[in-house]
């Protein structure tokens, strides 16, 4: 069937890690957020967080977030 569809074998049988604990994505978020000197939103960091190797969603890195009380600092436009 591989052959067919012209996919390698590892590529059909893949499957994603799941990540073991909760509290521990919990920690990751927050180092990344604090690394980044607490600028970055939720996109930035699911960017970040994509180069470390984890795949999340904007919303579940949102309600992390929102957990931990960390809230990103902005500046006002100013015209």
């Amino acid at each position: 069937m591989c052959k067919i569809l012209n996919i390698s074998r590892q590529t059909y049988y893949y499957q994603a890690k799941p990540i073991e604990n909760e509290s521990d994505l919990e920690e990751i978020v927050q180092e990344e957020f604090i690394r980044n000197r607490k600028a970055y939103g939720t996109r930035k960091l699911k960017k970040c967080l994509a180069k470390r190797g984890l795949q999340l969603s904007r919303r579940r890195i949102g309600r992390i977030m929102k957990r931990r009380g960390l809230t990103s600092t902005y500046i006002d436009r100013s015209f």
